[in-house]
């Protein structure tokens, strides 16, 4: 059997329907709840700096590059940038139970994504280049390893000056404990959601990000410390990010990063997250199958992101603040409506030719596409909908979806926007039908699936691509998280949902597209029961 296979093998497995759920664990097993936080026992900890949120550009400022200038890299600024990425951003209690919430969402709010910085010398963290975890829990670096400035200057010559690198990493367990089976799909949207949350944190400080995917998994490994696993919590490595203060550096394939590596000395002890454990076989097979080998680049392709800047509306509203007060609505009211302007705003913030920063940190042509149920826009009438974020797809998906949807551009859309009414009606019931009978998908002002490219990804590109596609969907649901704060509303992200029913609705009848995600925006009903708290005890 293929990589591919294997891949779709779990991807078939792991779906849920109205006659049966992906396998589970089928109760909670609160004694053995993984810990949230990693942590290296015997690791120097270096705390970074706490920067006041009055500080920044605007949410639309900070989406353009050229309105935000790039700030110096040291000791404050890279404490801000993981400040608005990976942090703790609140705690919340209830009833003596206490807990807590990041920057970056996660299902069932239990954060697998691990995070590594990779640098040169910088003052106030260390007189050596080194590699450091980030810690959320205390706001500070780990120290790992430290490595010479030869290694330094072999790994950075092709940069700018002052570039860094950040490396993220998948801990299964951690969503495992909860969601079974299906967790695999549930970290890689999380990652998704991390990237993102790294390329807007650094467009706040006026930085780029490239994604260096031309390495592999075993590089990476060797890169961030992870190559001595636990097979019971074993941490996956990801990917590794590029922070410049500049446009992305061509011509770096051919760079071999493991040299120096591979002899360090590495420093502390990770923490068992949990006592017991359950084997989850699927995930472990889908995990070795999409492990990615050294590439060289993607394919070209006549895709150009931000080729539509006009899209794009202006606000007043701080960046910052958007990326600290990032809530997950636990409700939403069934009444609040948008005006169809700011509902064009929310789509215009998931397009990569009109939003490119966001989607800065993938290299291929987009693959997800928007079903939309639109239930209380001003001016739109409610119905199904979709949105084409890759306009070299639109033909194939005509000639996939139901044959008599009507395609029409609904009113004032902008010329630029590939947004389509298919079927006008009352799809309130069918929303939260779809996403397991969750009222939330109904009550909102609308809910969507994010219908992804599937054969031809593979095809394009390799078993590699399976997890790939989680991320480029959970960066767009970063964005509508976003913007719905700057909207002054609220939207939760919807991992559990009916896939194959999902495709029925959309008339889609073999594997060429797939439901990943989905999403839900509206009016929140706030919970009063629970007490908000500061993220940090000194602040």
């Amino acid at each position: 059997m293929s990589n591919w296979d294997k891949a779709k093998q779990y991807h078939q497995h792991s779906k849920h329907g109205y006659h049966g759920s992906a396998p589970g664990p089928g109760y909670m097993d609160w004694e053995n709840q993984p810990d949230p936080f990693r942590r290296y026992d015997g690791a120097e900890i270096i705390k970074l700096k706490k920067i006041s949120l009055n500080e920044g550009p605007l949410f639309y400022e900070a989406l353009q590059p050229e309105k935000t200038p790039g700030l110096l890299l040291n000791f404050a600024t890279l404490s801000q940038l993981f400040s608005d990425s990976l942090a703790i951003s609140a705690w919340k209690s209830f009833q003596g139970s206490k807990w807590a919430l990041r920057v970056n969402p996660s299902s069932g709010n239990l954060h697998p994504t691990e995070g590594y910085l990779i640098c040169g010398p910088i003052e106030g963290i260390n007189s050596f280049p080194s590699v450091s975890h980030y810690c959320p829990k205390t706001h500070g670096l780990e120290i790992r390893t430290t490595f010479s400035n030869q290694t330094w200057e072999r790994m950075s010559e092709d940069f700018p000056e002052n570039t860094f690198f950040i490396g993220l990493s998948s801990i299964y367990w951690r969503e495992a404990w909860k969601y079974g089976l299906r967790a695999f799909r549930y970290c890689h949207h999380d990652m998704g959601h991390a990237l993102a949350a790294i390329n807007i944190a650094g467009a706040a400080l006026g930085w780029r990000t490239q994604l260096l995917d031309h390495l592999g998994t075993e590089e990476l490994e060797i890169v961030l410390g992870l190559h001595n696993k636990n097979d019971e919590e074993i941490e996956v490595p990801n990917c590794l990010i590029a922070v410049t203060s500049q446009e992305s550096v061509k011509n770096i394939k051919s760079r071999d990063f493991v040299a120096g590596f591979s002899d360090l000395k590495w420093l502390g002890n990770p923490n068992f997250l949990s006592n017991d454990h359950m084997d989850w076989q699927g995930i472990s097979e889908v995990s070795q199958a999409t492990q990615k080998p050294y590439t060289e680049d993607f394919p070209d392709s006549d895709f150009k992101p931000g080729t539509l800047p006009n899209l794009l509306q202006e606000d007043s509203f701080p960046i910052r603040k958007a990326i600290h007060q990032r809530r997950s609505a636990v409700a939403m009211d069934g009444k609040t409506r948008i005006s169809r302007a700011t509902f064009y705003q929310f789509m215009a913030t998931t397009i990569p030719e009109a939003c490119p920063l966001p989607f800065q940190t993938f290299p291929w042509d987009p693959q997800i596409h928007l079903g939309l149920f639109i239930h209380r826009v001003d001016d739109l009438a409610e119905g199904l909908y979709f949105l084409v974020r890759n306009k070299n797809h639109l033909i194939h998906l005509k000639s996939k979806l139901k044959k008599d949807f009507t395609w029409i551009k609904p009113k004032d859309c902008p010329d630029d926007m590939d947004l389509f009414l298919l079927q006008e009606g009352d799809f309130r019931g069918m929303a939260t039908s779809v996403s397991c009978g969750q009222e939330i998908a109904g009550q909102g002002c609308f809910s969507l699936g994010m219908i992804s490219a599937f054969e031809n990804a593979s095809t394009n590109y390799g078993a590699w691509m399976y997890p790939r596609l989680y991320w480029e969907c959970g960066a767009i649901g970063q964005m509508l998280y976003l913007q719905a704060e700057v909207s002054g509303i609220r939207s939760t992200g919807i991992g559990c949902f009916f896939d194959d029913p999902v495709c029925e609705v959309f008339g889609i009848e073999d594997r060429s597209y797939q439901s990943l995600y989905h999403f839900t925006v509206g009016g929140p009903v706030e919970d009063s029961r629970l007490t908000t708290l500061p993220p940090y005890e000194d602040d």
